[in-house]
């Protein structure tokens, strides 16, 4: 089994930056793609990005581009968003996830993973 563990969400202004970490244990984090997933308030659970075992591939939705940078320390078993030039849209309940399965698959369906955080609120204000 895996468990994931979210952290890092907050209120921020907009313009302002936040990191979020998602400390994973159980099963074998190096060799499993990662993703974040968001809900912004009334909406359905959508992609953000994704990023390969090795940390070499990533993957974004179009909104985050340029903005939000997905990493991860195979050492630490710990996955990261950095998310710079916040905007109020980008308000939503932040989760990690995995479908915990070997090899490098971009799955932006949230129906494809197996294995979810609790989620961390992330607001942010005009």
């Amino acid at each position: 089994q895996v468990q994931l563990v979210e952290s890092g969400g907050g209120l921020v202004q907009a313009g302002g930056s936040l990191r979020l970490s998602c400390a994973a244990s159980g099963g074998t984090f190096s060799r499993y793609t990662m993703s974040w997933f968001r809900q912004p308030p009334g909406k359905e659970r959508e992609f953000v990005a994704t990023i390969s075992g090795s940390g070499g591939t990533t993957i974004y939705t179009d909104s985050v581009k340029g903005r939000f940078t997905i990493s991860r320390d195979n050492a630490k078993n710990t996955l990261y968003l950095q998310m710079d030039s916040l905007k109020p849209e980008d308000t939503a309940v932040y989760y990690c996830a995995t479908r915990a399965s070997l090899g490098f698959r971009i799955d932006r369906s949230a129906s494809e993973y197996n294995y979810w955080g609790q989620g961390t609120q992330v607001t942010v204000s005009s």
